[in-house]
């Protein structure tokens, strides 16, 4: 199989990819397609993704997994994150030079998933946030509008996540000063959608009682 270059990022990073592995995605399966290149130079632009995001999907397309990677215990019938190598712990969050923020990784990758057509690495991607721990409430909350911002309306598995989050560690939330700043501001279908999702969850609870 030929070699592809893919120059990633403003910092115009340099990956090398096997094009029968890059054209398991419908995104790089069209530019390949449509795309006059030399048979021997081929060469892909990707100047608005982030270059830890890309590492992260092209060693999913080789291995089926991005570290760190999902380990199944069987005793507890869960899935488990792997432990941290000597190498170093990996941080659940990436700084993302197009919001000049952090955001949490794992959200990012499912979004350059659903980009790139790749819904069995959105599933993954999904699983892997779930099992996060510790995030800071702006954090969280600039990575559910990066969600919204990123996947499409018929697409809402990511977003009932975070509202599903926002709800469950709602009294952390009510002390948050950037949650209230992001109702003040108000707006965005996030917080429509948080909204009905909580009067749901009040029913629930009322029918229940």
């Amino acid at each position: 199989s030929a070699i592809v270059t893919l120059v990633v990022g403003q910092e115009q990073r340099i990956f090398a990819a096997h094009e029968n592995v890059l054209r398991v995605s419908p995104f790089f399966q069209s530019v390949l397609q449509n795309q006059m290149m030399d048979s021997q130079t081929k060469k892909i632009a990707l100047p608005d993704e982030e270059p830890e995001i890309f590492s992260s999907v092209l060693e999913y397309l080789y291995k089926g997994d991005y570290y760190p990677r999902l380990i199944h215990n069987k005793k507890r019938n869960s899935w488990e994150l792997e432990q941290a190598t000597e190498e170093g712990r990996s941080e659940p969050t990436i700084y993302h030079s197009g919001i000049d923020g952090d955001l949490l990784k794992d959200t990012v990758i499912y979004c350059a998933a659903d980009k790139y057509g790749l819904d069995e690495l959105k599933r993954v991607a999904l699983r892997k946030q779930g099992l996060q721990s510790g995030i800071q409430a702006s954090t969280i909350l600039a990575s559910a509008r990066y969600a919204y911002a990123n996947t499409p309306d018929t697409d809402s598995k990511l977003r009932a996540h975070y509202l599903a989050l926002i709800i469950r560690s709602r009294s952390t939330f009510k002390r948050s000063g950037t949650m209230q700043l992001e109702m003040f501001n108000g707006g965005s279908q996030l917080f429509f959608d948080l909204f009905v999702a909580l009067c749901n969850h009040v029913d629930d609870i009322s029918s229940a009682v």
